[in-house]
Protein backbone atom coordinates (compact mmCIF):
# COMPACT_ATOMS: atom_id res chain seq x y z
CA UNK A 1 0.00 0.00 0.00
CA UNK A 2 1.00 3.68 -0.26
CA UNK A 3 1.18 5.25 2.65
CA UNK A 4 -0.93 8.70 2.05
CA UNK A 5 -0.13 11.25 4.68
CA UNK A 6 -2.72 13.76 5.05
CA UNK A 7 -1.80 16.95 7.05
CA UNK A 8 -4.20 19.58 8.11
CA UNK A 9 -3.48 22.74 5.10
CA UNK A 10 -2.93 26.23 6.35
CA UNK A 11 -3.09 29.40 3.80
CA UNK A 12 0.08 29.98 1.57
CA UNK A 13 0.80 33.65 3.48
CA UNK A 14 0.83 32.18 6.98
CA UNK A 15 3.78 30.45 5.35
CA UNK A 16 5.20 32.36 2.87
CA UNK A 17 4.20 36.29 4.70
CA UNK A 18 4.40 35.69 8.21
CA UNK A 19 7.44 32.64 8.46
CA UNK A 20 5.31 29.91 9.75
CA UNK A 21 7.30 26.87 10.11
CA UNK A 22 4.28 24.48 9.64
CA UNK A 23 5.24 23.01 5.58
CA UNK A 24 8.61 22.38 6.75
CA UNK A 25 7.83 20.60 10.07
CA UNK A 26 5.22 18.30 8.42
CA UNK A 27 8.03 18.11 5.59
CA UNK A 28 10.59 16.98 8.59
CA UNK A 29 8.25 14.69 10.45
CA UNK A 30 7.48 12.67 7.21
CA UNK A 31 11.31 12.36 6.50
CA UNK A 32 11.68 10.99 10.16
CA UNK A 33 9.14 8.55 10.16
CA UNK A 34 9.73 7.37 6.40
CA UNK A 35 13.75 7.14 7.86
CA UNK A 36 11.68 5.10 10.85
CA UNK A 37 10.16 2.39 8.66
CA UNK A 38 13.06 1.62 6.30
CA UNK A 39 14.87 0.82 9.74
CA UNK A 40 12.71 -1.76 10.25
CA UNK A 41 12.29 -2.97 6.50
CA UNK A 42 9.28 -1.48 4.99
CA UNK A 43 10.30 0.46 2.10
CA UNK A 44 6.52 1.33 0.46
CA UNK A 45 5.92 5.06 -1.26
CA UNK A 46 4.70 7.64 0.01
CA UNK A 47 3.00 11.00 -0.33
CA UNK A 48 2.03 13.94 1.33
CA UNK A 49 -1.20 16.38 0.70
CA UNK A 50 -2.81 18.80 2.58
CA UNK A 51 -6.66 19.12 3.79
CA UNK A 52 -9.34 20.88 5.19
CA UNK A 53 -8.90 24.07 3.20
CA UNK A 54 -11.61 26.94 3.37
CA UNK A 55 -12.40 30.62 1.61
CA UNK A 56 -11.29 31.97 -1.29
CA UNK A 57 -7.28 32.17 -0.14
CA UNK A 58 -4.95 29.53 -1.44
CA UNK A 59 -3.61 26.99 0.52
CA UNK A 60 -0.78 24.56 1.00
CA UNK A 61 -0.44 21.96 -2.28
CA UNK A 62 -1.33 19.48 -2.65
CA UNK A 63 -4.83 19.33 -2.01
CA UNK A 64 -5.77 15.94 -0.81
CA UNK A 65 -9.03 15.53 -2.92
CA UNK A 66 -6.57 16.46 -5.90
CA UNK A 67 -4.42 13.83 -5.30
CA UNK A 68 -6.56 11.17 -4.76
CA UNK A 69 -7.89 11.76 -7.92
CA UNK A 70 -4.43 11.38 -9.76
CA UNK A 71 -3.44 8.55 -7.57
CA UNK A 72 -6.44 6.76 -9.00
CA UNK A 73 -5.73 7.62 -12.74
CA UNK A 74 -2.07 6.77 -11.81
CA UNK A 75 -3.24 2.77 -11.11
CA UNK A 76 -2.60 2.65 -7.00
CA UNK A 77 -5.11 0.04 -5.63
CA UNK A 78 -4.40 0.12 -1.68
CA UNK A 79 -4.02 3.13 0.18
CA UNK A 80 -3.08 3.33 3.99
CA UNK A 81 -3.98 7.40 4.97
CA UNK A 82 -2.09 8.73 7.59
CA UNK A 83 -3.41 12.17 9.53
CA UNK A 84 -0.16 13.08 10.17
CA UNK A 85 -1.00 16.57 12.38
CA UNK A 86 -3.83 15.49 13.99
CA UNK A 87 -3.15 14.55 17.14
CA UNK A 88 -7.09 13.28 18.32
CA UNK A 89 -9.99 11.66 16.23
CA UNK A 90 -12.03 14.84 15.01
CA UNK A 91 -14.35 16.00 12.16
CA UNK A 92 -11.46 16.01 10.29
CA UNK A 93 -10.39 12.45 10.67
CA UNK A 94 -13.68 10.82 11.18
CA UNK A 95 -16.09 12.61 8.88
CA UNK A 96 -13.13 14.27 6.43
CA UNK A 97 -11.07 11.45 5.95
CA UNK A 98 -12.98 8.61 6.95
CA UNK A 99 -15.86 9.03 5.00
CA UNK A 100 -15.34 11.97 2.33
CA UNK A 101 -11.90 10.94 0.97
CA UNK A 102 -12.72 7.39 1.31
CA UNK A 103 -15.12 7.93 -1.08
CA UNK A 104 -13.55 10.01 -3.22
CA UNK A 105 -10.36 7.66 -3.30
CA UNK A 106 -13.01 4.74 -4.23
CA UNK A 107 -14.80 6.02 -6.86
CA UNK A 108 -10.80 7.21 -8.44
CA UNK A 109 -9.99 3.79 -8.67
CA UNK A 110 -8.35 2.50 -5.61
CA UNK A 111 -9.88 -0.49 -3.76
CA UNK A 112 -8.28 -0.51 -0.49
CA UNK A 113 -8.56 2.27 2.02
CA UNK A 114 -7.35 2.31 5.61
CA UNK A 115 -5.90 5.07 7.98
CA UNK A 116 -4.03 4.78 11.02
CA UNK A 117 -5.70 6.32 13.74
CA UNK A 118 -4.98 9.52 15.22
CA UNK A 119 -2.49 9.87 18.41
CA UNK A 120 -5.04 10.30 21.38
CA UNK A 121 -4.52 9.33 24.58
CA UNK A 122 -1.69 6.79 23.52
CA UNK A 123 0.15 6.83 26.80
CA UNK A 124 3.60 7.36 24.91
CA UNK A 125 1.99 10.27 22.87
CA UNK A 126 0.80 12.06 26.73
CA UNK A 127 4.37 11.38 27.86
CA UNK A 128 5.81 12.79 24.83
CA UNK A 129 3.68 16.06 25.65
CA UNK A 130 4.47 16.15 29.09
CA UNK A 131 7.74 16.28 28.61
CA UNK A 132 7.78 18.71 25.59
CA UNK A 133 5.82 20.97 27.81
CA UNK A 134 8.27 20.71 30.76
CA UNK A 135 11.31 21.42 28.30
CA UNK A 136 9.68 24.29 27.28
CA UNK A 137 8.88 26.04 31.00
CA UNK A 138 11.55 27.74 31.59
CA UNK A 139 11.80 29.77 28.41
CA UNK A 140 8.23 30.27 27.84
CA UNK A 141 6.60 33.61 28.32
CA UNK A 142 3.16 34.90 27.87
CA UNK A 143 2.10 35.86 24.52
CA UNK A 144 0.18 38.68 25.48
CA UNK A 145 -0.51 40.87 28.76
CA UNK A 146 -3.00 39.96 30.84
CA UNK A 147 -6.21 41.95 30.18
CA UNK A 148 -8.73 40.04 32.54
CA UNK A 149 -9.66 37.20 34.37
CA UNK A 150 -12.54 35.08 33.95
CA UNK A 151 -13.45 35.53 37.68
CA UNK A 152 -13.50 39.45 36.35
CA UNK A 153 -15.68 38.45 33.58
CA UNK A 154 -18.11 36.36 35.18
CA UNK A 155 -18.90 38.59 37.93
CA UNK A 156 -20.00 41.03 35.45
CA UNK A 157 -23.42 39.79 34.79
CA UNK A 158 -23.32 41.87 31.49
CA UNK A 159 -20.57 40.15 29.98
CA UNK A 160 -21.48 37.25 31.20
CA UNK A 161 -24.84 37.10 29.73
CA UNK A 162 -23.47 38.53 26.37
CA UNK A 163 -20.98 35.69 26.39
CA UNK A 164 -23.31 33.34 27.04
CA UNK A 165 -25.77 34.22 24.47
CA UNK A 166 -23.26 34.83 21.72
CA UNK A 167 -21.77 31.26 22.88
CA UNK A 168 -24.76 29.38 22.61
CA UNK A 169 -25.38 31.27 19.22
CA UNK A 170 -22.35 30.06 18.03
CA UNK A 171 -22.74 26.85 18.43
CA UNK A 172 -26.72 26.11 17.23
CA UNK A 173 -25.34 27.53 13.66
CA UNK A 174 -22.37 25.24 13.74
CA UNK A 175 -24.54 22.49 15.18
CA UNK A 176 -26.35 23.70 11.86
CA UNK A 177 -24.10 23.08 9.54
CA UNK A 178 -24.11 20.91 6.46
CA UNK A 179 -20.98 19.10 7.32
CA UNK A 180 -22.47 18.48 11.08
CA UNK A 181 -25.80 17.67 9.78
CA UNK A 182 -24.55 15.21 7.68
CA UNK A 183 -22.39 13.53 9.82
CA UNK A 184 -25.42 12.89 12.49
CA UNK A 185 -26.75 11.64 9.66
CA UNK A 186 -25.00 8.95 8.39
CA UNK A 187 -23.79 7.80 12.06
CA UNK A 188 -27.29 8.11 13.66
CA UNK A 189 -29.45 6.21 10.89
Amino acid sequence: AMIFFSAHGVPVSYVEDAGDPYRDQMEECIFLIIQELKARGVSNEHTLAYQSRVGPVQWLKPYTDEVLVELGKKGVRSLLAVPVSFVSEHIETLEEIDMEYKELALESGIKNWARVPALGLTPSFITDLADAVIEALPSAKAMYPRISTSEDVDHDPVKYFIKLFFGSFLAFILFLSPKMIMAFRNHVI
